[in-house]
């Protein structure tokens, strides 16, 4: 008598939505979505960003109008971008944005989560995430890094829930902590950006906050402190030194080029990991589609998937108001 063969047929738990819902292994959803909001003190009417298509940058009273339409849309949790009207070298006026977290508590008090980005480089006149040398070679970390807890106070102080260091200093996540601590805001949040890449997807952002490094000084990107794409161990490392120092969620940005580094951590660490699906990303997406080469929402959901399979927590998307009726709609 033959023996019979068995063998696995893979296609029998991808015949049908059903079956595949049942033995999917990623479950996405809008809760842990965080949308990015561009506020301009320069502007009164909302104003397109030329460089990232569907995005804008707001007033403060057109960020609420807006904050008001993404709750109706499933979205509570934004990361806020404040971009002042002054430029400085060493001397900073957060008066604006601590008006924008103000407003933003005040109107929606805790139906809405608020994360503060803290840097520099919407501040200084050349762009520069922290205080120049008088040589203008070099950036300044001890000397920047107490003008970003002070920074950082003022926010928490205003209503902020969470606090996200961009600057890339070391030694800031201590001294954020420390000093929330010791004012009693021990309850405030830390998203650092413990593993953010020197990288060339960042131009949209940097058009929307007017951030772009500048020729006026000696270093014309942002090399010397944020991390080199070559090198994963020193962005593993710097994640765990940042826990050691007081983050309570680890970022890892830009987000598809370096999965590798969300995969390793996620096996390594137990605290939460958000991935930043930065602008540059956003917008490859974004004109693929205007050209009918891929389905917009179809690629952002697969994108989105792609992030949470690699072991990220929460997404940072500036298609995230869009989440929950995409995900909806998009059969497996």
């Amino acid at each position: 008598m033959e023996e019979k063969v068995y063998y696995n047929n893979h296609r029998r738990v991808r015949a049908g939505a059903h079956i595949r819902e049942l033995t999917s292994t990623v479950t996405l959803t809008h809760k842990e979505f965080i949308q990015p909001l561009f506020v301009d003190e320069s502007i009164a009417v909302q104003t397109p960003v030329q460089s990232l298509n569907d995005i804008y940058s707001d007033s403060i009273t057109t960020v609420l109008l807006q904050i008001e339409k993404d709750i109706e849309k499933g979205i509570s949790k934004f990361l806020l971008f404040p971009v002042p009207q002054k430029k400085s070298e060493n001397n900073f006026d957060f008066s604006f944005a601590i008006q924008c977290i103000k407003a933003i508590k005040n109107k929606f008090g805790n139906k809405v989560w608020i994360a503060a980005d803290v840097c520099l480089c919407a501040y200084t006149s050349h762009s520069h995430c922290g205080i120049l040398n008088e040589q203008r070679d070099r950036v300044l970390n001890n000397e920047s890094v107490q003008v970003l807890a002070d920074y950082a106070l003022q926010l928490a102080m205003a209503g902020a829930d969470c606090i996200a260091p961009s600057d890339m200093m070391d030694g800031r996540i201590a001294a954020i902590r420390n000093i929330l601590d010791e004012n009693q805001l021990d309850d405030v949040t830390i998203m650092s950006y413990s593993s953010k890449f020197s990288s060339q997807y960042y131009g949209p952002f940097r058009d929307a906050c007017k951030s772009a490094p500048g020729s006026d000084c000696k270093i014309t990107d942002r090399k010397t402190y944020q991390i080199s794409a070559f090198n994963k161990n020193d962005a593993i490392s710097s994640t765990l030194r940042d826990i050691k120092e007081g983050a309570d969620i680890v970022m890892v940005k830009p987000a598809v080029p370096y999965l590798d580094i969300i995969h390793e951590l996620s096996k390594t660490i137990h605290q939460t990991i958000a991935a930043y699906h930065v602008s540059g990303e956003y917008q490859s997406i974004e004109l693929m589609a205007m050209q009918n080469l891929i389905d917009r929402e179809k690629a952002h959901v697969e994108t989105w998937t792609s992030l949470k399979r690699g072991g990220a927590g929460i997404i940072i998307s500036y298609a995230a108001r869009y989440a929950q009726e995409w995900i909806a709609r998009i059969k497996m």
